[in-house]
């Protein structure tokens, strides 16, 4: 998936559901081992939907992913996505500490899951646009922090990039898609970059976390994803799109063999 430029943005003038509503946001990250692989293809299937009773969600996406976690078109057999919107942070440590999660992690060889504070946002999914956080959704309770470990020094910067690709552009698109997601995954400073996708070729995403704005910002204006987000502006890939910036305020897990710590206070699972 590639990241949008503020012109491919501005083609987006699709209505929205409703205005924007302030939210924090959880991304979820996981390789499911070989012997719970079926279990993760069910997770698939059910989508969001499985996700409708969770207290202070506003809205969820359940993604697959590329071969290894990557952006090619061979799908893979373990690697998965959640991108939730929380009303609150209260709401969204409290699901990243529930069974849901927990499942997740207990079949997974490797995960990562991060709560994250949207500082900008551009463009709709699903045409809904979304909400800054402001300082109420962001605030964690004295109950929560009691529980929590101190936060780590020096958070990341995530970005979330999405797009509805036309089906009869879809060919071009991916021509010039895997040399700008080469130069992502070997970008300097980018700590993480995962593709994912909600259909096959069409409907696809892209999630990395950067040390810092200078480095995203490098990856955006040159080389490889620069001309590609050009030739998307000039032959119009998208008939949706949506650029997120996030700010991270705690993460935890492993990916790639990379430890990102734990300030979410995750507890030691027994992987079945």
């Amino acid at each position: 998936m590639l990241a949008l430029s503020t012109s491919q943005i501005a083609m987006d003038t699709l209505l929205v559901n409703s205005d924007p509503v302030a939210c924090v946001v959880v991304a979820v990250l996981v390789d499911i081992m070989r012997s719970h692989r079926r279990w993760g293809w069910m997770r698939l299937v059910a989508g969001s939907s499985a996700y409708s009773a969770v207290p202070g969600l506003l809205g969820a996406k359940v993604m697959g992913s590329g071969h290894g976690g990557g952006f090619t078109l061979r799908p893979s057999a373990s690697h998965q996505g959640l991108i939730c919107r929380f009303e609150s942070a209260d709401a969204a440590i409290d699901f990243l500490h529930g069974d849901q999660v927990q499942a997740f992690r207990e079949r997974s060889q490797e995960c990562w899951a991060g709560l994250m504070t949207v500082s900008s946002a551009r463009g709709h999914w699903d045409q809904q646009a979304w909400g800054l956080s402001d300082a109420q959704c962001m605030q964690l309770s004295d109950d929560r922090l009691q529980q929590l470990p101190p936060a780590q020094p020096a958070m990341p910067l995530a970005v979330l990039t999405r797009a509805s690709i036309h089906p009869a552009k879809a060919t071009a698109f991916w021509r010039h898609a895997p040399a700008a997601q080469e130069s992502l995954s070997g970008a300097q400073g980018c700590l993480l970059a995962m593709g994912l996708g909600e259909a096959p070729l069409v409907r696809q995403c892209t999630f990395s976390l950067w040390q810092d704005e200078k480095a995203m910002l490098g990856y955006a204006q040159e080389g490889a994803h620069q001309m590609a987000s050009s030739a998307a502006w000039r032959q119009k890939f998208f008939s949706e799109s949506l650029f997120v910036r996030m700010r991270v305020l705690r993460m935890a897990g492993l990916w790639q063999g990379q430890d990102f710590g734990n300030s979410l206070g995750w507890r030691e699972v027994a992987h079945g």
